[in-house]
């Protein structure tokens, strides 16, 4: 018995050969595409100036300076503490909240506003709050899983967070109770149970999605889940219910619902369970429609706007069509349009004023912009190797796509108007805070889904012996 002859060194240049290679952190590319999207902020802020008054803003530096800043501030933190993160978030975002503040302030000197006492100012304020969230986030997040051990605190806080403004806190607003007041700031606590309810759901399904998964009935070629499963379902339902019918508030019921049908179909790729989400949502609405007045107008506002009736009870949403419709292709132009004739022109229907302003092309853009956004949130989910952030991953992203979709489809009359707000562009504070505390989250797991694995060095063991036999 001896050893091949020269196996070992032909071992060696193997060993040699074998090399780690590190993916590119892309922070070049996020700093180089940022200031691309503040550069297109800034183009925005002097259309609309020259629009106004014919003249370029003495004040362009200071006003989108501050954006500036923010946006690179958070860049140096990414390259700091999470330097694998998506490159591409953090440039969609800021061009969002940009676009955002230019046609607030856009909307602020039709109103007779200055910068000083206008509602930019305050979206700005809120803006530097939100980012400083988001970076308290991600220095003290170092790992996205630390979340599963918060999984039923999380869940108990986003059902105080969604039945607080039934409390003495509680504020109401064009009939909806959905905000708490503490002094002079009112605040909609909703906000922070949806990322809560993202951390809850996914920690469950975890744990649980292989008995959802496998055991079941088959119909008519659908495998449905044994009746005992379906607990989780019906207590969301009825949660979703809950909140509709003490608050008035159709647009969080949609997004708790949609959000743990999708994050459960996602875990158990079973259609089963959309079919029942779909079943059990359509039987709710139906109920509900009997009997409860201010659903019954939304369902005639989606319906017969045009109509006398409708026009008394929903002339925002005609007179946003209208404005979406004399916007044509091209826009009227930034600072050109008519968009205060809407009511809420800065925060529910902010979205008809930029489409008057910007045209068909303008709102695709922004619309490819949330589609984009999506897209890299759900690429993190597929490239992580933990369950747990698969799913939260995926409901954070589903959050922002449901949000977007309701408000969208609400003011073109593709479903029934709710009161949800556009992500980063609408006016309001609590959307902002809880949005980029959203996109902290995401930019945290995408960090881990990018970092490559530590490998193992074959070069650190010794080259094993082959033997055979000899005669």
């Amino acid at each position: 018995m001896r050893p091949a002859p020269g196996h070992g060194g032909a071992l060696r240049p193997m060993r040699r050969a074998i090399t780690t290679i590190t993916p590119a952190r892309g922070r070049n590319v996020e700093l180089l595409l940022t200031a691309l999207a503040i550069g297109v902020v800034i183009l925005a802020y002097i259309n609309v100036s020259v629009a106004e008054s014919g003249t370029v803003p003495t004040d362009l530096l200071g006003h989108t300076g501050i954006l500036a800043a923010i946006a690179l501030t958070v860049h140096l933190v990414l390259r700091w503490r999470a330097s694998f993160a998506d490159p591409i978030i953090l440039p969609i975002v800021t061009l969002l909240n940009g676009i955002g503040l230019v046609m607030i302030h856009r909307l602020d000197l039709a109103a007779g506003r200055d910068f000083g006492s206008g509602l930019a100012l305050r979206q700005l304020i809120w803006t530097g709050l939100g980012v400083a969230i988001a970076l308290a986030v991600l220095i003290a997040l170092r790992d996205h899983r630390v979340l599963r051990r918060f999984t039923y605190t999380a869940g108990l806080a986003a059902l105080v967070f969604i039945a607080l403004p039934l409390s003495p806190l509680g504020h109401s607003v064009y009939g909806a109770k959905i905000w708490i007041k503490l002094g002079a700031f009112t605040f909609q606590p909703a906000e922070i149970a949806k990322i809560l309810l993202a951390v809850f759901f996914a920690g469950y399904l975890v744990q649980t999605r292989d008995m959802l998964a496998l055991a079941g009935h088959k119909v008519l070629g659908i495998t449905f889940p044994r009746a005992r499963d379906l607990g989780p379902l019906v207590i969301a339902w009825l949660a979703a219910a809950f909140v509709l019918v003490l608050e008035n508030d159709f647009g969080t019921t949609l997004l708790i619902f949609g959000l743990f049908v999708a994050m459960l179909y996602v875990a158990t790729e079973r259609i089963s369970w959309v079919v029942l989400g779909l079943g059990l949502a359509a039987g709710g609405a139906l109920v509900v429609y009997q009997f409860a007045s201010h659903v019954q107008t939304r369902v005639l506002c989606w319906t017969d706007t045009f109509s006398d009736q409708g026009m008394q009870q929903c002339g925002q949403l005609a007179t946003g069509i209208m404005g979406m419709a004399a916007g044509g292709i091209s826009g009227t132009g930034l600072g050109r349009g008519r968009p205060w004739l809407t009511p809420l022109p800065e925060s529910d229907f902010i979205f008809t004023s930029l489409a008057e302003e910007l045209g068909l092309i303008g709102i695709f853009a922004i619309i490819m912009l949330y589609a984009l956004l999506v897209e890299r949130g759900l690429r993190s989910a597929i490239g992580l190797r933990d369950g747990f952030g698969k799913l939260l991953a995926t409901g954070l992203t589903f959050v922002l796509a449901i949000q977007v979709f309701v408000v969208i489809g609400g003011v073109t009359r593709v479903i029934p108007l709710t009161g949800l707000t556009l992500p980063f562009i609408a006016y309001g504070g609590s959307s902002l805070l809880t949005n980029w505390t959203l996109v902290a989250i995401l930019l945290r797991i995408s960090d881990h889904a990018r970092r490559p694995e530590p490998e193992f060095d074959p070069a650190s063991m010794d080259a094993p012996t082959q033997v055979v036999k000899t005669r």
